[in-house]
């Protein structure tokens, strides 16, 4: 993941192209040319090459891994003629996800999630032009893989479809993902909250605090990413024929329900602070309890030691010969019937004071 500034560089003109810092990754550029009919692969060492072999044959999907060359998107701007300022959406790591129209293009910004262990972030840009649609990434790896199949094998519609069913396809496998992510985590909250009640422990408030960082993660991905699909089903965009809106809007719909899971899902972390902190008093209060216990039994025996440990000369114990176990048999009859009473009670673990008349098997 990049470490770049949140906030855009203030000496630089508006459309600068700026490589994020950390970015090592070779660019690599992969191609997708396909008719209804055929579908090929290639890569290509520059965006000429892959526009040449195009050669207005069907829809060319351009799919650029790695951020590190800034010539490299130069050069795509010369061959495709995007505009500047939408380049520069995909130099600016991370960007808030949204959708922009421009003369002639389509610039769109998304996050991709992958999660082994930690929540890992990669933002993912689409470019729609004329039959010319090019994805740019992070890094190898995403969730695009079903589009790709549906592709080569020439399932589904997209093959039959306009550049514009791409971009759809695209958006909505990106949507799709972010179920699984969220099965995940609420799989991880339900067993937050076991161990809140069981561990009250540093290792435990790490742990929920790392979730609910997470589920900001996702929120602030979905919310905008929400806006944007809502934006192009509102537009009059020539790129959406009118069956492609009709996918769109289920986009969108499983949009609103991944963002109302992921609030649903917040609420639940928010509330395994409440758990732990309980977890914790209840903790505590079991502790002050087996020292309160400790001290009231320790309390008449110490009474005890207190009498017969004055300096009076006519005590008439002091001169019993069992005197000395007498004191010892009280203080250790004196200590058993205050643990019988405390047991009875229900105050040392013990089975809990049962109501009068009410059998044992009742208990609760």
């Amino acid at each position: 993941m990049y470490t770049t500034k949140k906030l855009p560089s203030t000496n630089m003109a508006p459309g600068s192209l700026r490589v994020p810092e950390g970015a090592v990754c070779p660019t690599v550029l992969q191609a997708i040319r396909y008719t209804p009919e055929t579908c090929e692969e290639q890569e290509f060492a520059s965006v000429a090459e892959a526009v040449a072999w195009q050669a207005g044959k069907g829809v060319l999907w351009l799919n650029i891994n790695g951020l590190g060359n800034a010539d490299f998107l130069l050069g795509m701007n010369t061959e495709l003629g995007f505009h500047p300022l939408a380049l520069e959406d995909t130099l600016s790591v991370p960007q808030r996800p949204k959708a922009d129209e421009y003369e002639g293009h389509l610039c769109a910004v998304v996050r991709m999630f992958h999660y082994d262990g930690k929540l890992e972030r990669e933002q993912l840009s689409i470019l729609l032009g004329e039959n010319v649609l090019v994805t740019i990434q992070e890094r190898e790896g995403d969730c695009l893989d079903t589009v790709r199949h549906r592709l080569r094998e020439g399932s589904g519609q997209v093959r039959s479809r306009p550049a514009g069913y791409l971009l759809y396809a695209l958006l909505d496998a990106v949507v799709d993902s972010y179920f699984p992510l969220l099965e995940e985590a609420g799989e991880r909250i339900e067993d937050l909250q076991e161990l809140a009640m069981l561990d009250a422990s540093e290792t435990t408030l790490g742990c929920i605090h790392q979730m609910r960082r997470d589920l900001l993660e996702l929120r602030r991905a979905v919310w905008p990413l929400r806006d944007a699909l809502g934006a192009l089903l509102r537009s009059e965009s020539a790129f959406f024929a009118d069956e492609t809106r009709v996918y769109l809007r289920d986009c969108y719909d499983h949009a609103v329900q991944v963002l109302d899971i992921t609030e649903t899902y917040r609420e639940l972390a928010g509330s395994l602070m409440d758990i732990y902190l309980s977890s914790l008093s209840n903790r505590m209060n079991e502790v002050m309890k087996v020292l309160t216990i400790i001290a009231t039994i320790f309390i008449p025996l110490t009474f005890i030691a207190g009498i017969y440990g004055m300096n009076f000369e006519n005590m008439p114990e002091l001169h019993w010969a069992w005197g000395y176990p007498a004191v010892w048999g009280l203080m250790l009859v004196t200590t058993a019937v205050m643990v019988v009473y405390f047991r009875r009670k229900g105050w040392l673990g013990g089975n809990s004071p049962s109501k009068k008349g009410e059998p044992p098997s009742r208990q609760r």
